[in-house]
């Protein structure tokens, strides 16, 4: 009995607290509320750089993501360049890339061609010349819940930083998310 109260209050330790306005951005999208979700991203990834700079790179494309959605297709892609730009400026090159491609293959999805290629044109200049020839390997994964028990924001697995075999980080949270 001893033991399980200590479990307990470490694993509530470790769990971060959520800013309600990441809850009710992550709800707006999941509504179609999206121009409510891109400021509401905005104003996050703003504060974000100067308090957890990890997290604002995906704050920033979540942004530009529902304001495209919005048809505000010109600050969408700003806020895209923007996340994308971060990642870069971190070192973070793979996460950059690979959010990169599934940005480029929604605005193709949305028949936003010159945007994509705009977005291609980012990404290829800010990766190094080794990174550009070489592709990231793909392991086989567990599967991960659609969304963020904590948060709600949607996981893609393909997408998402594992801590260990079975355990991903929230972009957007940083809580651990677990098969």
């Amino acid at each position: 009995m001893f033991r399980r109260r200590i479990q307990r209050a470490i694993r509530r330790m470790g769990t971060p607290a959520i800013p309600p306005q990441l809850l009710r951005a992550n709800q707006w999208m999941a509504n179609g509320e999206y121009e409510n979700a891109a400021s509401a991203y905005k104003e996050l990834a703003r504060r974000a750089e100067e308090l957890f700079p990890q997290r604002a790179p995906f704050l920033y494309i979540e942004a530009g993501r529902a304001a495209i959605l919005s048809g505000q297709t010109k600050p969408g892609v700003a806020d895209l360049r923007r996340g994308l730009t971060l990642f870069a400026s971190q070192g973070r090159n793979h996460r950059m890339q690979a959010i990169g491609q599934r940005v480029i293959d929604e605005l193709k999805t949305h028949s936003l061609n010159s945007e994509a290629e705009e977005i291609s044109l980012l990404i290829h200049g800010n990766l190094p010349q080794e990174i550009q020839t070489k592709q990231p390997v793909a392991g086989q994964r567990p599967i991960l819940p659609t969304h963020c028990p904590s948060c709600g924001a949607v996981v893609k697995a393909d997408d998402v930083e594992w801590l260990d075999e079975v355990t991903a980080e929230c972009d957007y949270c940083g809580s651990p998310i677990r098969s």
